[in-house]
């Protein structure tokens, strides 16, 4: 039978939406603008792929999705606090956020750089009470999530994005703000998968797998600055052209459109030679690698 990307990406997105609508419940009794911020922020939408790749890839190990709940779940604040900070005034200045008003324009702005500060708290909050995990489980789900998300990634990138601004830079300093704004979490996703498997000191299996995710974490990027050249504002949910307008160094603006495309190519086969040389069934994975550099969305 053929694999349907769609319906699998479908059941995840229920699954670790249902979660935080659970998770998020325990808040409600407080019925503050903060708390419908926090509901609104992680709850808008998307595709939710970096719950996938926890599911997807602890699942191909043998980790039972129960037990992946809780780190889906926070992976999935810890981006969508991302999400309402980069749309703030102080940085991306956006409006529309997965074909939304943005947080700060549905609430106002300090309740939305609120409501991104409780997500992030909310995410650790996930992973230290969960029940399906020991201690040292616990320990390690934290540590990459901390990393990925902190001055040594999501943030650094974020940050090195913005000083980018106005200014020409070279390839390689492109691919260093992006292989931590967007990537770090993409490898995290994937790790944190990997962690929980009877695997996890695996080292071969690590590279592997760390191979793959970082190739799709950057093309993830690539295909979105191509979104931000040819992709229609309805179809993929926000403002297309704002790197133009923020005069941003991206793919299409240092290789061309077409340099572009073949550079999501490129790192789309680095990511299936990686797959192909693991003895677990990776159809998920791959799936998900295709889905990446041909989305419209």
């Amino acid at each position: 039978m053929n694999y349907d990307l769609s319906t699998e990406l479908t059941q995840y997105q229920q699954r670790v939406n249902q979660f935080l609508e659970k998770q998020l419940s325990q808040y409600y009794a407080h019925n503050t603008p903060l708390v419908d911020a926090m509901s609104y922020a992680v709850l808008l939408g998307g595709k939710r792929v970096r719950p996938f790749l926890i599911y997807a890839t602890g699942k191909m190990l043998g980790v039972p999705l129960t037990q992946l709940d809780h780190s889906a779940a926070a992976m999935e604040a810890i981006h969508a606090y991302s999400l309402v900070h980069d749309d703030l005034p102080a940085m991306d200045n956006d409006t529309l956020r997965r074909g939304k008003p943005t947080c700060h324009i549905a609430f106002d702005e300090a309740t939305a750089i609120l409501a991104g500060d409780a997500l992030q708290s909310f995410a650790f909050e996930l992973l230290a009470f969960d029940p399906t995990l020991n201690a040292e489980q616990k320990v390690a789900q934290m540590q990459w999530l901390s990393k990925s998300a902190g001055a040594k990634g999501m943030c650094l990138g974020q940050s090195l994005d913005l000083q980018s601004e106005n200014k020409s830079i070279l390839l390689n300093e492109l691919e260093l703000i992006h292989r931590n704004k967007t990537g770090a979490l993409i490898l995290a996703s994937v790790m944190m998968g990997f962690n929980l498997s009877n695997y996890a000191n695996n080292t071969d299996i690590q590279q592997k797998l760390v191979a793959y995710a970082e190739a799709i974490g950057l093309a993830f990027q690539v295909q979105d600055d191509i979104l931000d050249v040819i992709g229609n504002s309805d179809i993929i949910g926000k403002t297309v052209g704002s790197d133009q307008a923020l005069d941003k160094s991206t793919y299409p603006k240092l290789l061309g459109l077409d340099g572009a495309k073949q550079k999501a190519e490129s790192l789309y086969q680095t990511a299936i030679a990686a797959l192909d040389s693991l003895p677990f069934d990776t159809t998920a994975l791959s799936a998900l690698a295709e889905f990446i550099v041909k989305r419209e969305s």
